[in-house]
C-alpha cells in the first residue's frame, strides 16, 4: 500500500493531534509528521524531503507562516502546502496563496472542509477557500468586527490589531506577523483601549464579546 506523507507544522500540540486524527480519514496510507515550529519542519524535510504535503498554521513561532511558506517555496518547490489557520480574513489568505501556498483551511471550518482541501491538492489541484469570499461564519465575523472597529473609530490598523488582540495573541506575535515593532503594537494597543473606554484587554474582549463577535 502507497504512505502518503504529510507533515502538520503547529505550535499547539492537541491541535496537531486533532489534525492527525482527521487526515487519518483522508485515506489508507496516510502518515501524519508532527512539528512545532518552522525551524524543526525544515530540519525533518532536509532529512527526508519525500513529503506529499506541508499542513502550515500562519501564527508559528521565532518562524512565522508565512516566512516558512517563502523558505519552502524555494528549498522545496515540490512539497504544496496547504495553510490551517485562525487568521482567515481575505489578506491573509491572499498572502499565504502568494507566498506559494496550495490551498486555505480556516480553523473555523468543520473538519470535511480540511479533509477536501487536503484531498484536492494531492490530487494536484488548488484549494480556494470558501473564506476568501467571506461566505462562511468567519466571514460574517470578519464584516462583524470591521463594524466594530467602524463604530468605535478605529484606524484600520488598530481594527487589525484589535482582532489579533481578540485571538489571544501577545504582543510580541502581533508585531512578528504585521511586520511591526513590538513598540508600534503597544501604541495601537493602547489607542485600542482608550477609544473602547477599557482598561484591559479582557475588558475589550468583554465588550466585543457582548456586541455578538466571535472571539
Amino acid at each position: 500500500m502507497m504512505q502518503t506523507r504529510i507533515l502538520i507544522i503547529e505550535d499547539h500540540v492537541l491541535v496537531r493531534e486533532a489534525m492527525a486524527l482527521t487526515l487519518a480519514q483522508v485515506g489508507e496510507g496516510v502518515v501524519c509528521e508532527q512539528a512545532s515550529n518552522a525551524t524543526d519542519a525544515l530540519a525533518l524535510l532536509e532529512a527526508n524531503p519525500d513529503c506529499d504535503l506541508l499542513v502550515v498554521d500562519l501564527m508559528l513561532p521565532e518562524i512565522n507562516g508565512f516566512s516558512l511558506l517563502g523558505a519552502i517555496a524555494k528549498r522545496f518547490p515540490d512539497v504544496p502546502a496547504l495553510v490551517v489557520s485562525a487568521l482567515d480574513d481575505r489578506e491573509s489568505v491572499q498572502r499565504a496563496m502568494k507566498a506559494g501556498a496550495s490551498g486555505f483551511v480556516s480553523k473555523a471550518s468543520p473538519s470535511n472542509t480540511l479533509i477536501e482541501a487536503v484531498r484536492t491538492i494531492l490530487a494536484g489541484g488548488v484549494f480556494t477557500p470558501e473564506t476568501a469570499t467571506g461566505t462562511d461564519g468567519s466571514g460574517r465575523n470578519r464584516r462583524a468586527s470591521q463594524a466594530f472597529a467602524e463604530r468605535f473609530q478605529l484606524t484600520a490598523a488598530q481594527g487589525r490589531v484589535l482582532e489579533l488582540v481578540a485571538q489571544g495573541k501577545s504582543n510580541r506575535d502581533i508585531a512578528e506577523f504585521l511586520g511591526l515593532s513590538e513598540g508600534t503594537v503597544k501604541v495601537h494597543v493602547s489607542a485600542i483601549l482608550r477609544a473602547l473606554g477599557v482598561t484591559s484587554r479582557a475588558q475589550a474582549l468583554l465588550l466585543m464579546t457582548r456586541a455578538g463577535l466571535r472571539v
